[in-house]
């Protein structure tokens, strides 16, 4: 037996590891699984190179949980350690690691002294985490060398012993006798939630207790009594091991061996609770100039940019790491789900240092070209089904082509631009399409489009009147989007004509798109001067900017429109991300009130006398209800007044 002290700057080390890490305590048990698995493939490996010659095929660890003794234990049939194997991992290289790791805490406490927030894996603790939950740590190891099995423990204390033990078995068992504070891992739900969230697809089986299932190799007998009446003997059932883990997942998988089936499978087995199947998925796999691999998939997506994030799950080595992957994946597609597995991805450091570190840089990059590639494909290969998705997926391609430059020049091949009445335009269609008829005076091409079908309907017809094509482009930062497209096209040259969108109600028909013809007003200035005159009486010019246009006859005689300019600002600020003119989410709402001076109402208006006001008002509410602002005391108002006008 022998006795000693580690070596250690700190007189009591464990106390910080609880105090540090205190807000992630559970992680005890990812990082002992972690190493009992690196020791079941180390002898693996040492089989394979002809240096181990025993029994390999079987190999699988075992979580035990001893309530009565408050014990947890964990055990491997990996390669084992030696006495002095013990001495060097146990008592000097692992213990420094967790100085090294805890130096790297130091003074990054939040207010409830929990660690920073940023250190986003953890990995490097590794055996001395045991003490996180434990007041007292064994050791039973036995080498795959021919050496005699030993028994280490240290009570948290700089202090250990070190004894022959009696294990016959290669491999290493960890014994923690569970602290006072720490009780609940005792529990088997604990324990079993943990082994799932972290340890789900390690590569070696875990066992974590037995289950009964019914015997394969019997069948139930079917007999008959003298009466013909049929008894069939019960199911024999047997005891088997409990492996919580699948050891093989998809995504470590070539995807020749792959089908459409296995992939949705294994979608099923990500997310249980989710009910919809993916549309489709991409496989990530790649060796070179770093290692990574994942399956992502695209889930349908309602239209909004808060929708959940914290879905791609990060592994390292098939070993859970963290479900928020900011930094690592880019933005845009951090509304997909699925797995990134990665060795080469830095853990213990700062989330800002992540974003700034050039390998992840790399991974970024690679991940948003295979799904641009990967969407490219979909598309030209089967372009009415991408159209029939394109609702569910236009938020992530989208929120792409406004934040990753690469990906909006490669999504120029399959973005959509879907129009009122359903068909489908990639950008370049789409011009070649509306260029003859939708190019103004100055030579501008003139980007139609609507947000709300029911809302803008009527405006909507009198654009395809002209034979103009309406888009609608309803996702919530379309603003934003319309808004990079516009500076991308902005040049005038031989080869290419400044593009600007224009919502539909953003003027009058004649001046959405101008041309060089004009109208003949049936007005004279002097009526016109006082019909703008009897008009500002009632309409209040806190909303309201009166502008007179000499329109067709059969045009209504009031059109309230909301300038494309002041309304897109709006709407860019309300949506965030920068691009709009700061304060003019609160701004009211400021309209244009287009007066048609050839429509006969306004001769109405000009020979009225008692009911001038309820002729303008008249016109005003029909304007207002086209785009929905009639509303309450208003509306109630307009009904009374259209039926004494009616009598």
């Amino acid at each position: 037996m022998s006795k000693g002290k580690i070596n250690v700057s700190v007189e009591n080390i464990f106390p910080l590891i609880k105090k540090f890490l205190y807000s992630d305590h559970e992680i005890f048990l990812r990082e002992l699984i972690s190493n009992a698995t690196d020791a079941s493939i180390k002898l693996k490996h040492l089989a394979s190179i002809g240096e181990f010659k025993g029994k390999i095929d079987d190999l699988k660890l075992e979580v035990k949980i001893d309530k009565d003794a408050k014990t947890i234990s964990i055990i491997d049939q990996g390669i084992g350690m030696t006495e002095d194997e013990v001495k060097k991992y146990i008592n000097e290289v692992a213990f420094s690691g967790a100085e090294e790791f805890l130096d790297k805490y130091k003074g990054k406490e939040d207010e409830k002294g929990a660690s920073d927030a940023g250190i986003i894996g953890h990995f490097g603790l590794g055996f001395y985490s045991a003490f996180m939950v434990a007041k007292e740590v064994e050791i039973i190891t036995k080498s795959y060398k021919k050496d005699h099995a030993v028994h280490w423990s240290c009570d948290g204390s700089p202090e250990f012993s070190l004894v022959k033990a009696d294990k016959k078995d290669r491999g290493t068992e960890i014994i923690m006798h569970v602290a006072d504070d720490s009780l609940e891992f005792l529990e088997e739900s604990k324990i079993r939630e943990l082994l799932t969230k972290y340890n789900k697809f390690m590569p070696i089986p875990i066992k974590f207790g037995t289950k009964q299932i019914a015997d394969p190799k019997h069948t139930p007998k079917t007999t008959k009594d003298k009466e013909g009446k049929e008894t069939t003997e019960e199911q024999k059932m047997i005891t088997v091991d409990n492996i919580i883990n699948n050891p093989n997942p998809a995504w470590t998988k070539s995807p020749k061996n792959l089908k459409e089936e296995d992939y949705k499978s294994f979608y099923k087995e990500l997310y249980p609770m989710q009910f919809e199947e993916p549309l489709f998925n991409i496989h990530l796999n790649v060796d070179y100039p770093f290692n990574l691999t994942g399956i992502l998939y695209f889930p349908k997506l309602e239209a909004n940019i808060d929708v959940k994030k914290d879905r791609i799950q990060l592994y390292q080595n098939q070993v859970f790491v963290t479900d928020n992957v900011e930094g690592i994946v880019p933005d845009f597609l951090q509304m997909l789900r699925g797995v990134i597995d990665s060795p080469d991805i830095p853990l213990n450091v700062s989330r800002s240092y992540l974003q700034a570190d050039g390998e992840v840089k790399k991974i970024a990059s690679y991940i948003t070209k295979k799904v641009g590639d990967k969407l490219k494909s979909l598309f030209k290969k089967d372009r009415e089904n991408f159209e029939k998705k394109w609702n569910d997926i236009k938020i992530v391609i989208e929120y792409g082509m406004l934040s990753e430059e690469k990906f909006y020049k490669a999504a120029q091949k399959f973005a959509l631009f879907p129009t009122v009445d359903d068909s489908y335009f990639t950008f370049d269609e789409l011009i070649e399409k509306i260029k003859p008829n939708q190019t103004d005076k100055d030579k501008n091409i003139i980007v139609l489009y609507a947000q709300d079908k029911k809302e803008q309907h009527s405006y909507i017809q009198d654009a395809k009147a002209k034979g103009y094509e309406v888009l609608l482009l309803d996702s919530p930062i379309i603003s934003h989007l319309i808004q990079k497209i516009e500076g991308e096209n902005s040049e005038l040259s031989d080869k290419k004509q400044p593009i600007k969108f224009v919502r539909v109600d953003g003027d009058s028909i004649k001046n959405l798109i101008k041309k060089e013809e004009t109208e003949i007003s049936k007005l004279n200035d002097d009526e016109k001067e006082k019909l703008k005159g009897i008009i500002e009486k009632f309409v209040p010019s806190e909303n309201y900017t009166i502008q007179l246009e000499a329109l067709d006859s059969d045009a209504n005689p009031f059109t309230i429109t909301q300038p494309e300019f002041m309304r897109r600002m709006k709407e860019m600020q309300q949506s965030g991300g920068g691009g709009g003119m700061m304060g003019m989410g609160n701004f009211p709402d400021m309209y244009n009130l287009v007066v048609n001076t050839n429509n006969n109402w306004m001769q109405k208006i000009l020979k009225a006398k008692a009911k001038q006001k309820d002729y303008v008002n008249q016109a005003l509410d029909l304007a207002k209800l086209s785009q929905n602002l009639l509303k309450g005391e208003d509306l109630t108002n307009f009904i009374k007044r259209s039926m004494e006008l009616m009598k």
